[in-house]
């Protein structure tokens, strides 16, 4: 099975899990209190641990080069998606112009990456998800409040994505080796990462009023640049730049191509702005992706 077939076949079960999440949501299986739990879950232990997992490689020459081609990569690809997202939404609508800009790169893009191109592509795209976490908390709150004066540098410094990174770093530049028993809990609790991120993200969609969120255009816009425009201006710079390899561009244009983060609602959520309107985007992105992953991804194929 090519890589489109294995990205369309991981969709499609990820769409299952998340069809359980928002099934024990309806039945009060799930509560709003559990569903917050299994995020945090997510973020401070789930996620962290993969990171750190696949920095567990050889310090080769060829690996430093390659976690320097991501890093350059990953930069253009996130510049590319905050301009787009400018472009169409400006300042107007800062809730938006964060869902287009961010993508859904830790919960979403990592299962993605590790089941169309191996666990070892996760360590491609860990700098993305560092730039992703970074600039939601600098940028984006900026883009989301019209406020410079809510960015907190201590929030930013202490994010588990951020801290998991350094140690993997640390892992990766010392070669510190993992005893067989912590690989095991580690594989173990990465695990975790598929099913309890596509369960949460069926609860979001649970919360949503599926026939009004089908009716509002706005939702097709931010759908249209997350999903398409902005992904496949990035495929086009892609083609053109002189280094890294195929493999290492697909991993970080599937991150890149990803729906909404989940981070939108909570940003909306905790400054008061339009959560419906967030949770709708997450929603929507998260469903039309079915379809237009494995275009972008095919495409790049062909091109790449």
């Amino acid at each position: 099975m090519g890589v489109s077939g294995l990205l369309l076949k991981q969709i499609v079960i990820m769409f299952i899990l998340m069809g359980i999440g928002f099934i024990f949501y309806k039945i009060k299986f799930l509560s709003d209190q559990g569903s917050k739990d299994m995020a945090k879950m997510l973020l401070y232990l789930v996620i962290p641990v993969v990171i750190i997992k696949n920095f567990v490689i050889e310090r080769t020459s060829e690996n430093i080069e390659m976690l320097i081609h991501a890093t350059v990569i990953s930069v253009i690809a996130m510049v590319i998606a905050m301009v787009v997202s400018y472009i169409f939404f400006g300042k107007r609508d800062g809730v938006a112009n964060f869902s287009s800009s961010f993508s859904n790169a830790g919960f979403i893009g990592i299962p993605l990456v590790e089941a169309t191109l191996g666990s070892k592509a996760v360590f491609y795209i860990s700098i993305m998800i560092v730039l992703v976490n970074l600039l939601q908390w600098t940028y984006g709150l900026w883009i989301i409040t019209d406020d410079a004066g809510v960015i907190k540098p201590k929030k930013v410094l202490t994010n588990p994505v951020i801290i998991a990174v350094f140690i993997g770093l640390i892992v990766f530049l010392c070669e510190i080796p993992m005893p067989e028993i912590a690989t095991t809990v580690f594989g173990t609790i990465a695990g975790l990462n598929t099913p309890l991120a596509m369960m949460v993200s069926g609860v979001y969609l649970a919360q949503s009023d599926l026939v009004k969120m089908f009716k509002k255009k706005n939702v097709y816009l931010v759908s249209l640049v997350r999903l398409f425009v902005a992904p496949l201006v990035t495929l086009l710079i892609f083609k053109v730049l002189p280094f890294g390899t195929i493999d290492l561009k697909l991993a970080i244009l599937i991150t890149a191509a990803c729906p909404v983060g989940s981070n939108v609602a909570v940003f909306a959520n905790m400054y008061d702005k339009d959560y419906v309107s967030a949770v709708e985007q997450v929603c929507m992105t998260t469903i039309f992706c079915l379809l237009t992953m494995p275009f972008i991804i095919t495409l790049a194929l062909n091109l790449l």
